[in-house]
């Protein structure tokens, strides 16, 4: 055998094994490129920030991805008070009312932001959700010992210390969200209310957001507290009530022997029903066996002086 054959031999062998060592490298390399865009999809859904950081942060750590989430919420939580420092004065007069009925219990929040581009955002409308669970956890530890009617109104640092998840406090979920949505935000108002077991809630969200169930949302929203009413109607004279408080804008509640002083009746009571313009609201009431107690109003966004007492 030649010598020259011996050779062609050997070196179509060295081929074929470094061909086969680079397919299977390109396979190696294709598999632990898709575990990589796996980890970084499964990241960036967890934490909702971007590819870009997301990548950064399971680079820095080895692809663990416990570290690179905790290391996400660490950045956005500075970068969050960086741009809440920045942004703080900015006009935020848009935003959502949010609004959680319990047993006998019940929370509406204000939260502002600067367009309503955001405020349809999901990330600010989770804000929302946090701050209406964190005044109704806050009531009911408050409320606990208490019996009748019981109502609070939160704003300012009160509102803002209330703890979230986690041990943070709403502050901090606020400055979270302003880092992640690059707006200025508050959490400027919530009212919570307690009822006796006879009393009823009624309640309307008006420009309501489609597909939000455990907390309602929208521009407008109003709380009525009344008694009466028929079993099987109850839901739906609340569901007006609310609708003519929305509506209306009613400041006070009046007397249901209260004569109406005109198209600018700002007591409850004496107003044209909105369901019903050939009664007033006592009118519609008597006929229902019910009585109004008490309500509140929000309309995102009004001045102190628009705000029902």
């Amino acid at each position: 055998m030649s010598l020259s054959f011996i050779f062609r031999a050997v070196t179509r062998d060295v081929a074929k094994v470094s061909l086969c060592q680079h397919v299977q490298s390109l396979h190696t390399g294709c598999q632990l490129l898709a575990a990589e865009k796996a980890l970084l999809v499964k990241l960036r859904k967890s934490t909702g920030y971007t590819f870009i950081n997301c990548k950064k942060a399971l680079e820095k750590f080895d692809n663990d991805i416990a570290q690179a989430e905790t290391w996400l919420h660490e950045q956005a939580q500075k970068e969050g008070w960086s741009k809440a420092n920045k942004l703080e004065g900015r006009k935020a007069k848009e935003g959502l009312i949010g609004m959680v009925i319990g047993d006998k219990a019940a929370v509406m929040v204000e939260v502002n932001c600067e367009t309503d581009f955001v405020a349809r955002n999901e990330k600010f409308q989770q804000l929302v959700k946090d701050v209406a669970f964190a005044t109704l956890a806050h009531h009911q530890n408050k409320t606990q010992s208490k019996a009748g009617y019981v109502k609070s109104v939160l704003a300012g640092e009160e509102l803002n210390n209330l703890s979230v998840d986690e041990g943070a406090s709403l502050s901090d979920r606020v400055a979270l969200t302003i880092g992640r949505l690059g707006e200025n935000m508050s959490v400027r108002r919530a009212v919570s209310v307690a009822i006796p077991s006879e009393w009823h809630f009624g309640s309307y969200i008006h420009g309501g957001v489609s597909g939000q169930t455990e907390v309602a949302m929208g521009r407008y929203g109003a709380l009525v507290i009344f008694q009466g009413g028929k079993d099987e109607e109850r839901e739906v004279l609340g569901r007006k009530l609310g609708q003519h408080v929305v509506g209306e804008a009613p400041l006070s509640l009046g007397n249901m022997d209260d004569l109406p002083c005109g198209e600018s009746e700002t007591r409850l009571l004496p107003q044209t029903f909105l369901g019903d313009p050939s009664r007033t609201v006592a009118e519609f009431l008597r006929g229902q066996q019910a009585r109004v107690l008490d309500f509140v109003r929000f309309q995102c966004g009004e001045s102190a002086s628009e705000e029902a007492k």
